[in-house]
C-alpha cells in the first residue's frame, strides 16, 4: 500500500469544506441560543474532517472517494449514494403517511418528498439533454 507524499487540494479542500460546515452549525445554534452545542458541532466537523484527511493517507477507498481518479471506486460511490437516496426516500414516505395518519398536515416531510421528487425530475431531464 502506498501512502501520499504530498497532500493535494481535495484533502484540504474535505478539511476546509468541513471545517465551513461546522462553522455554519455553530452560528445556527448560536443564533437559537444554544452556543455548546454549536461548539460541539462544530469540533464534530472538524474532527470527522480531520479523520478523513488522515485516514486517505492510508486508505485507497478514502483516497478515492475523496480525489474521483479511480472510476471503480467512483462507481461504487454513485450506487452507494443511489442506495442511500432510496432508504432516505423510504424514510420521508413512511414518516408522511405516519404523521398523516395521526392527524398532522405531513410537514416537514411532503416539502422534503416535492423537493426531492422535482430534483430528480430535473436531473434526469438535463442528464438527458446532455447526453
Amino acid at each position: 500500500m502506498q501512502t501520499m507524499s504530498r497532500p493535494n487540494r481535495q484533502y484540504w479542500g474535505t478539511l476546509a469544506l468541513g471545517t465551513g460546515i461546522g462553522a455554519v452549525y455553530l452560528i445556527g445554534f448560536v443564533i437559537g441560543g444554544r452556543p455548546l452545542d454549536g461548539v460541539i458541532a462544530l469540533a464534530i466537523m472538524v474532527g470527522f474532517s480531520g479523520a478523513m484527511y488522515l485516514v486517505a493517507r492510508r486508505s485507497e477507498t478514502v483516497r478515492g472517494l475523496l480525489d474521483r481518479r479511480d472510476e471503480r471506486i467512483t462507481a461504487i460511490d454513485l450506487r452507494a449514494t443511489a442506495v442511500t437516496a432510496l432508504a432516505m426516500i423510504a424514510v420521508v414516505l413512511v414518516g408522511f403517511v405516519v404523521d398523516i395518519a395521526r392527524g398532522g398536515s405531513g410537514w416537514p416531510w411532503y416539502l422534503i418528498g416535492a423537493v426531492g421528487g422535482l430534483a430528480y425530475i430535473a436531473a434526469v431531464a438535463v442528464f438527458r439533454i446532455r447526453g
